[in-house]
């Protein structure tokens, strides 16, 4: 039983959030590349000093690192020998509790009073760690060197000295470095600034209650996960995800969720997945195992994030399928797609168990977009990354959201004002992606329309993207939500990638353009049920046709389009 009361208790909690929330926005004020400081995708944390485990993690950062950055800091961990204050490790090994190579991971041992208290942790997405092609995103690669650099854990920072020798060969062997320095001191300046933050609340309250408060919050946040369990009822559920293809072999991967409930636990066995793939869209265990965990959160978001917060939830290791990739099979897909067809696979088997928390299937691609290329007009090289919105499914509740950040994260679409700043780009369209709602009882959300324009020099474009095939799945009677396309126009002929949205090497040169449009959730419920006023105004805001309404909808309007046909709407619809 917990000696704290509850007041000092709730002050540590939002005290412990603080330290990492101050790291977040330390780590996005600092960056240079946008998609740290203006996508925001990274993620800082604090794990405990011998397990690693997940203490607490900004509110700022990506889901997708809650689990990823507790198998990251544990490999270090085991891996450290002579830990001193001021030493940081750097490690981008995705088999080492890691996501993808351009996911780079910081991590720090924090000391108070001369003992280790805790490791202080981060991760940023860099735009490039070298790899054969600009950006990472190796839409053909078969093994991971063909993605980058790999980094074990290696200490950058010796007692606060940066190691200009083990600086010099990362560096040397990625593109754009001179910018990438500055990410690299604003990642450690962020866990310096956890330091700074994080030594205050330990002053204030000191070591041993602030040790007891964290058990407390890991005890609470296990009771808690297993009372919402508790409202699932004891059975067998199964789901089912598809990834498009592996980028070099045109197949769908088949993601087999079977999950297990008994009591206040959920017990999660993929083992009927497809085997090991060729190309990049393997998935590293950690990763599998955090979107197993993400999907769990956004079902049940009540529940506070720390390492209780996943003890009720098993998960068998899917050995032998492309769920668990070992060395050298390559990832670059994992955390930004495959992680989401693990939870629309979770979500898929859960919702008809618990329709009043669950929701059809959200656009589960972050659409990874990478133009690399020499600006001539500056004299310098260059790599855009592009992350872009989809639509959120339909649910009990209302209509999906349009243009919303993944389903592993809450990073955002860098805006175009700063892409055209950096790059030699010219974005022609940004718009909604209408009629890619799913239908249903309440539509899924849409996708959005963007189209972009080199507008000066030669450049390379690359893409790991999904649901280009098949879109998101719509739930209990409602339609999948539209698909993901890509469009390319060079000298006035149109190409599209034969993986549909994977692709890598576009030559593209002045006034070439690319178009892509990104998948709307999934519809829920039966279409037929939907409010005929919702329908009216979604075709009068244009969002579907009269065609798309009549068909999706059953609603039928008059010959002049003016009003809607009751009789005809009632007959369409009995």
């Amino acid at each position: 039983m917990s000696t704290l009361d509850p007041v000092t208790l709730a002050v540590i909690q939002s005290g412990l959030q603080q330290v990492c929330n101050e790291m977040d926005l330390a780590f996005v004020r600092a960056a240079f590349s946008p998609v740290i400081s203006e996508a925001l995708d990274r993620s800082d944390g604090i794990y405990h000093p011998e397990t690693g485990d997940l203490i607490a993690q900004g509110e700022l950062g990506l889901p997708v690192f809650v689990g990823t950055m507790q198998f990251g800091t544990k490999c270090v961990i085991e891996r450290a020998r002579n830990v001193k204050p001021g030493d940081v490790y750097i490690v981008n090994d995705p088999y080492l509790g890691g996501t993808h190579l351009m996911d780079v991971r910081f991590v720090k041992p924090f000391f108070y009073k001369g003992e280790l208290f805790a490791w202080l942790a981060n991760t940023g997405h860099w735009p490039d760690t070298g790899g054969s092609v600009p950006g990472g995103f190796s839409a053909k690669a078969t093994e991971v060197e063909q993605e980058g650099l790999r980094l074990p854990p290696v200490k950058l920072y010796k007692e606060g000295v940066m190691d200009e020798e083990i600086l010099s060969i990362v560096l040397s062997n990625i593109r754009v470095a001179d910018q990438r320095i500055g990410d690299i001191k604003a990642q450690a300046a962020a866990l310096a600034v956890g330091e700074k933050q994080f030594t205050q609340l330990l002053d204030r309250y000191g070591a041993e209650m602030v040790n007891e408060a964290i058990l407390e919050l890991r005890s609470r946040a296990a009771q808690l996960m297993r009372a919402c369990i508790a409202d699932i009822p004891d059975g067998e559920y199964h789901g089912q995800a598809f990834v498009d293809s592996d980028g070099v072999v045109d197949e769908p991967l088949l993601i087999d969720m079977k999950i297990r409930k008994e009591n206040t636990e959920l017990y999660f066995d993929m083992s009927g997945s497809s085997p090991p793939c060729l190309g990049p869209m393997n998935s590293v265990i950690a990763t599998t195992c955090s979107s197993v965990y993400l999907a769990m959160k956004h079902i049940f978001p009540e529940v506070p994030i720390n390492a209780g917060t996943f003890d009720p939830l098993h998960i068998d290791y899917p050995e032998g399928t492309f769920l668990y990739a070992r060395y050298p099979r390559p990832v670059s897909g994992c955390a930004a797609e495959v992680s989401q067809r693990i939870a629309e696979a979770v979500f898929a088997a859960l919702v008809e168990a618990i329709p009043d928390k669950l929701f059809a299937s959200p656009a589960g691609t972050s659409g990874n977009f990478c133009v690399g290329g020499s600006d001539p007009a500056r004299g310098r090289s260059y790599v855009m990354y592009v992350i872009s919105g989809g639509g959120y499914g339909g649910s009990l509740h209302g209509d999906g959201i349009s243009n919303g950040c993944s389903t592993i994260g809450i990073s955002k679409t860098t805006p175009i004002e700063v892409m055209e700043q950096y790059y030699p780009v010219l974005f022609e369209e940004f718009s909604l992606h209408e009629g890619s709602g799913g239908a249903g009882k309440t539509r899924g959300g849409f996708g959005v329309n963007y189209k972009m324009k080199l507008r000066r020099g030669d450049a390379r474009a690359s893409m790991v993207m999904d649901h280009g095939r098949t879109g998101p799945q719509g739930a209990l009677g409602g339609s999948d939500g539209g698909v993901n396309r890509v469009l390319v126009e060079r000298q006035g002929v149109t190409y599209t990638p034969p993986h549909l949205s994977k692709d890598q090497d576009i030559l593209i040169g002045p006034g070439d353009t690319i178009r892509v449009s990104t998948p709307g959730g999934g519809g829920y419920g039966n279409p037929f049920e939907r409010d005929i006023a919702l329908v009216e105004r979604d075709v009068i805001r244009g969002y579907y046709t009269r065609e798309q309404a009549e068909e999706l909808f059953g609603v039928v309007f008059t010959a002049d389009g003016s009003a809607i046909d009751t009789a005809a709407t009632t007959a369409r619809r009995s």
